[in-house]
């Protein structure tokens, strides 16, 4: 019996579609997105939050973040941040379909003179030459490399501080050096905390 209501509402159901589709009844297509051309607001100086409600708001709805100081660190508490750079910048005009990349720091950090957080760097192939990497965050310094490479990062400055947090450390040393062909050996880091000197 219950065989034979479970065929009788599978019938219904397509004799239904059947009917629908005859009579030119279909689903509703996914509206267009439409995008303007505007000026672009001022968000330097916002905390990130406030800035990525404010920029949808104004219909800019394709939004990127990064970190402005150049340590590569995710904002994941957007709260937790502030904006330093735009682009595209206030005053401009672009389409609100274009993207909108806000480069950001901690609330307790101060901007960067200038922007030094650009788009992830491009791991280097065998045979190209090895980036000048010191100076630069551990984990920006990793992502440099491809994912294969053994690598290994020590603390230089003679407190012997086990390396968690790749973000938290800045690079002082690198072997193989700037400019020495990749080759697929393993890379090592000299590195203190940001903040410290490099011995």
């Amino acid at each position: 019996m219950r065989h034979w209501g479970t065929a009788v509402l599978v019938a219904a159901v397509g004799t239904f579609a059947a009917a629908c589709g005859s009579a030119g009844i279909s689903p509703s297509p996914a509206s267009p997105s439409t995008s303007v051309v505007k000026a672009v607001p001022d968000f330097i100086g916002k905390g990130l939050a406030t800035a990525e409600t404010d920029a949808r708001a104004a219909g800019f709805a394709n939004i990127t973040t990064h970190d402005a100081s150049g340590r590569g660190r995710i904002q994941i508490l957007d709260r937790d941040w502030k904006v330093c750079s735009q682009a595209p910048a206030a005053g401009s005009s672009a389409s609100t379909a274009s993207q909108l990349d806000l480069g950001a720091v901690k609330l307790s950090e101060a901007c960067p003179a200038a922007d030094q957080g650009t788009a992830s760097p491009s791991p280097v192939s065998e045979g190209d030459p090895m980036p000048g990497l010191v100076g630069r965050s551990l984990n920006v310094a990793v992502a440099s490399l491809p994912s294969s490479t053994s690598i290994t990062a020590r603390d230089v400055s003679g407190r012997h501080r086990v390396v968690i947090i790749q973000s938290n450390w800045q690079v002082c040393t690198q072997h193989p050096g700037a400019g020495v062909t990749f080759s697929g050996q393993p890379v090592s880091f000299g590195v203190v905390k940001f903040g410290e000197s490099c011995p």
